[in-house]
């Protein structure tokens, strides 16, 4: 989405430039100045990604960051939308150097647009091109000019090939293992592994707070059955100790009735004795 740094060169030219003189902004002193549309999808690839090599510790994710790639000289630098670095460090960072991490990004993004069409598709394309950049993708939200508005290129050697869509106008992402899903004005991102897509923030809330809800509403029915589960084991417990009542009752009277038969039986052969 934006445009090359501006930057006004000291008087010196860059090889007359010393490492220690060379200073690098962290900022190109412009506002984002976007969209909400394009903002949406650069945040939701950024949190995305992110979410995607959430197990991984050697895969970097960054967004609308400074990219230095000629040291010595910080007028030789890109702000990509998103891109994605593997084998570095995951940690947060302020500005890239590419010459300092040692590693070029494996995937840049570019949520384009009619006025950063000519760079985007011109000399953001040729320098990540020459820098080795294996996949390069752009979107175009709002259809503005880009048909079809997802249009992804693959390093092959040394030149990118466009990559070819399918029916729905999804690419797949070899680099990531990840589908590109244009879906409405986001590009949805779907793991290739389960084929399921990573929802955005909002998505992912609603389903924590449903999931919330079941788990209320579930703790709530465990606690009445308990309840009730309780007051079953109570009426058991009374009604065993009716039952053992009524036992002790029937052995006394059999006892009983047994003695009177004894006592009858006595006084009976008492009286034929006489």
């Amino acid at each position: 989405m934006h445009d090359t740094l501006s930057y006004i060169a000291p008087v010196q030219t860059p090889s007359a430039w010393t490492r220690a003189d060379v200073f690098y902004p962290e900022r190109d002193g412009k506002p984002m100045g976007e969209t909400d549309f394009h903002i949406t999808v650069l945040l939701y690839l950024r949190q995305a990604l992110r979410f995607l090599f959430r197990q991984d510790e050697r895969v970097y994710v960054a967004a609308d960051m400074l990219f230095y790639y000629e040291e010595g000289n910080p007028t030789e630098v890109r702000v990509p939308d998103v891109f994605v670095v593997k084998g570095i460090p995951r940690h947060d960072r302020r500005i890239y150097k590419l010459w300092e991490e040692g590693v070029t990004p494996c995937t840049i993004f570019e949520i384009t647009s009619r006025s950063t069409r000519l760079e985007d598709l011109g000399t953001k394309r040729a320098l990540y091109e020459m820098l080795g950049v294996r996949e390069y993708f752009l979107f175009d939200p709002l259809a503005e000019y880009l048909r079809p508005r997802l249009q992804g290129f693959r390093l092959v050697q040394g030149s990118y090939q466009p990559m070819v869509p399918s029916a729905d106008g999804t690419l797949t992402s070899e680099e990531l293992g990840a589908i590109l899903q244009p879906a409405g004005a986001l590009l949805r991102l779907i793991d290739s592994a389960t084929g399921e897509p990573i929802p955005t923030l909002d998505e992912a809330a609603v389903t924590a707070d449903e999931a919330l809800e079941r788990a209320i509403t579930l703790t709530l029915l465990v606690e009445v059955e308990a309840q009730r589960a309780e007051s079953e084991a109570q009426r058991a417990k009374a009604e065993a100790q009716r039952a053992e009542a009524q036992t002790q009752r029937a052995e006394a009277a059999e006892a009983r009735v047994a003695e009177l038969l004894a006592e009858i039986e006595r006084l009976r052969q008492g009286a034929d004795n006489r």
